[in-house]
């Protein structure tokens, strides 16, 4: 299991149970699909191929000197910073070459020296006053080229729908659709009771939790297992319905509008990021326990395989028996949250639907009052992740901000305002939130929709998101790589930490208009697209080194050549200096923090894809594209 960690709880304690069952199978670059799963010609595919595919993902080891950018490119009038890898201690020449090898820029690096995440020592680069657009721009210092980029306007707007695209793909109970996915990627509904697949149409309990079977078909895929969890599941769709929300405020809702993703239900009226939410959002209700149960309105913690699964399983062949684990308050009050957040956003497009999501809010609220303390525990890690969690003041916090900023009551402003978490000073942690560190969602909630709070707590709390912004960009101005990040802050999935800071730093651009913290959050996407220690590009598809090799049961190329390699805007989880699986131990043994990750399907504690990674890649890539 992974180890305990200061600031940040937990790491995702799912991908460490995956760990202990498909540990020796991971190790074995050949090993053959388990029976059923794939075709007879897939099972058989040659050893040599998978060596040879094993190969390309063997780390990077860190270079004596490079040029590191964001392998896709530049805004034009965003931040255009680069980070050289340089012993030197003098300054150094610097030329931007465009796509004919005209010198377009040139300067001077400013020496920042020695770099604690990666180890290095670190020179930068600037060309932000460079205005002109193009493709295939490369920057060389010191006799070393980096990679090609482009400078446009439009940099973003592929990202924004690849990134959005990947929660379609990860959808359970709907076949995934060639015309929308591609052919490589098209498959038939997972997990609907087709034989083998036992299917979520009537699940049981686990044993001892309740004598029921309930519905609980639809949702996401939580990561590269096929567990689906309600503390995951309810901040990945708070994020992607909180991206619309700011997006119509800043008046670049078009962007996200009716048919301009990738899912069925475009051309129906409503916003397609909404119509994509709303899939987990109807999965979300379906694990409320109903009226006449025991603990009505409480939220069953997750549902997942009796067993793991070995890799690769597609979805549909799925053959393990399908269980509810028993609720939990954090699982409730993610509902109450989400569906509160539900009723005030989809109101517009759908008044029944957001009817429905405020009566589940409110029951949801109320049963976690009536049930405070009742915790998942971390023992709970068979055939899926544990997601425990000691301590819910701060989901009870969020939930409460999102029922008050829908509907204005007294109850709900007063559960917010006699929160600690509503006046603590460190809510905001340098690790950044996440499924178990929920307060700062209620703070941004409070300081960025309209309601009633006096205007002196309003504007402490403003106060407090854009202090929060002003540490991440404390921290980043001491690092060689521009981080949002501390250097002990690599943890598992730290890249969807790196993200959510990113998100912190866009919030206070919208409380300010002040363009640092809006350069800020772009410096965090040139961190996540190649301007790291390692010149990886962490997004599948997006730039010329970039991760292709996630873990994931279907997306599992590097095991199955007839399976697919992760779509395009897939993010992985990124550098963890924990070493926690066999793959990272075997490759990655003396790493440096920000250098402890490697492209290899067997390497989940680094290289897994999850719902709450991508969730904040796709709201900074819809910030970032507004711009254009």
């Amino acid at each position: 299991m992974p180890l305990p960690l200061p600031l940040l709880r937990r790491p995702r304690g799912a991908r460490a149970a995956t760990a202990l069952l498909t540990g020796a199978l991971l190790l074995i670059t050949a090993q053959p699909a388990p029976a059923g799963a794939d075709s007879p010609a897939a099972r058989s595919a040659p050893a040599s191929a998978a060596r040879s595919t094993a190969a390309l993902s063997a780390p990077a080891a860190a270079a004596p000197s490079a040029v590191q950018v964001n392998q896709l490119g530049y805004l034009p009038d965003g931040p255009k910073r680069a980070t050289v890898v340089s012993a030197s201690t003098t300054t150094l020449p610097w030329q931007l070459r465009d796509a004919d090898g005209q010198t377009a820029a040139s300067g001077t690096t400013t020496v920042r020296g020695a770099d604690a995440a990666s180890g290095q020592s670190t020179h930068l680069v600037d060309f932000s006053p460079y205005q002109g657009t193009g493709s295939g721009y490369t920057l060389t210092v010191d006799g070393r080229t980096s990679h090609p980029f482009d400078i446009r306007a439009d940099l973003y707007a592929g990202l924004r729908a690849d990134a959005m695209s990947f929660f379609y793909q990860q959808r359970s109970g709907i076949p995934i659709e060639a015309a929308l996915a591609g052919a490589a990627h098209a498959r038939p509904a997972g997990h609907l009771g087709v034989a083998p697949n036992r299917g979520d149409t009537a699940v049981p309990c686990a044993s001892g939790v309740c004598d029921y079977e309930r519905d609980v078909r639809g949702g996401w895929y939580d990561a590269g297992d096929q567990g689906k969890y309600v503390v995951n599941g309810g901040l990945a769709v708070w994020q992607l319905v909180n991206s619309f929300e700011r997006a119509k405020r800043a008046g670049h809702a078009d962007g996200l509008g009716d048919s301009t993703l990738r899912v069925p239900e475009r051309g129906n009226g409503i916003p397609d990021v909404l119509d994509e939410a709303r899939w987990e959002l109807e999965f979300l209700m379906r694990m409320q326990i109903p009226e006449g149960k025991s603990r009505a309105g409480m939220a069953f913690h997750k549902v997942h395989d009796a067993a793991w699964t070995g890799l690769p399983t597609r979805p549909e062949q799925d053959a393990e028996p399908r269980e509810l684990h028993a609720a939990s308050t954090a699982a409730t009050l993610n509902l109450a949250a989400a569906a509160a957040q539900c009723a005030r956003v989809y109101a517009p497009y759908d008044a029944a639907f957001a009817a429905r999501c405020l009566d589940s809010a409110r029951r949801a609220w109320a049963a976690a009052r009536a049930n405070p303390d009742v915790l998942a525990p971390a023992s709970d890690s068979t055939g899926g992740g544990a997601y425990d969690d000691g301590q819910v003041g701060d989901e009870f916090y969020w939930a409460a901000t999102e029922l008050y900023a829908t509907t204005g009551e007294a109850p709900y402003r007063d559960a917010v305002t006699s929160s600690p978490y509503h006046t603590a000073s460190d809510v905001f942690t340098p690790r950044g939130f996440s499924w178990q560190d929920t307060g700062p969602l209620g703070r941004i909630a409070l300081a960025t929709v309209p309601n009633g709070l006096p205007a002196a707590d309003l504007a402490r709390v403003r106060a407090s998101v854009v202090s929060a912004a002003d540490a991440r960009l404390t921290t980043m101005s001491g690092q060689g790589y521009a981080v949002p990040l501390p250097s002990d802050g690599y943890v598992w999935g730290s890249n969807g930490q790196v993200a959510n800071n990113g998100t912190v730093l866009a919030v206070a651009y919208e409380l300010t208009e002040e363009q640092r913290y809006r350069a800020g959050a772009l410096e965090t996407l040139d961190y996540l697209l190649g301007r790291n220690a390692l010149g990886q590009s962490y997004v599948t598809g997006y730039g010329e080194r970039t991760s292709q090799n996630q873990h994931h049961r279907f997306w599992a190329h590097q095991y199955d050549a007839s399976l697919p390699n992760p779509p395009a805007g897939s993010i992985a989880g990124g550098a963890n200096s924990g070493l926690q699986d066999p793959v990272a131990q075997e490759k990655l043994p003396g790493c440096a923090p920000a250098a402890c990750y490697v492209d290899d399907i067997g390497s989940y504690s680094t290289n897994e894809v999850a719902i709450n990674w991508n969730a904040p890649l796709a709201w900074l890539a819809a910030f970032a594209a507004e711009r254009g």
